[in-house]
């Protein structure tokens, strides 16, 4: 008898350890660094900002440029003899008009790119949402987590791949889309043109 409620009590051990193991959830993990990095709209959007970077930085090295050979011309005794006072006056303004321009770009320039980056990681962060979503649907996933958060997981959980892969889908169709917008707005524009001459 005893032998028996050992054997039972084993039974609905192993049966309810099965319920468990059946209803724990399914956990796959995205790397989102690797998400902007290597998706096409990650490498758009990096571009783009890169773009913004450039001009900002052009700006700042030519005004930085332009006080350069401002500052060069005040220690020339010669040049400063041959100007008037009123020049000379009119000089030492620019200088440091241009210094204080300088000052601002600097400084527009770090809050601009701030600003234009967490855009940029908010915008992949949707776009990469959607996608897991995606393969989270097709893989039959309960949760999709962002690999940082994640001490250890196991290599077949890691969707990353997958969802660059949906990513890329997705920023191809509204390449495409945008495209075809960008099309019907100029044979638009040329049938209103046509029309215009004919009239």
């Amino acid at each position: 008898m005893h032998k028996f409620f050992l054997s039972a009590a084993t039974i609905l051990s192993l049966a309810a350890g099965s319920v468990v193991a059946a209803d724990a959830p399914v956990i796959g993990v995205v790397n989102f660094a690797t998400c902007v990095t290597d998706s096409k709209a990650g490498k758009k959007e990096q571009e783009n900002l890169e773009n913004m970077r450039k001009q900002m930085a052009s700006l700042i090295e030519d005004t930085d440029k332009e006080l350069r050979e401002m500052a060069s011309k005040f220690e020339d005794p010669e040049y400063l003899d041959s100007l008037s006072p009123k020049a000379e006056e009119e000089l030492k303004s620019k200088f440091q008009t241009r210094q204080e321009d300088l000052a601002r770009y600097q400084n527009q320039f770090y809050q601009v790119m701030n600003h234009a980056q967490m855009q940029m990681l908010q915008k992949i962060s949707g776009t990469i949402s959607k996608a897991a979503e995606k393969v989270a649907s097709e893989r039959h996933l309960d949760y999709v987590m962002n690999k940082e958060a994640c001490f250890y997981i196991r290599p077949d959980l890691d969707v990353t791949t997958s969802v660059i892969g949906e990513m890329d889908k997705s920023f191809e169709l509204d390449e495409k889309a945008k495209k075809l917008t960008d099309n019907n707005e100029q044979m638009n524009a040329i049938d209103e043109t046509t029309l215009n001459q004919a009239g």
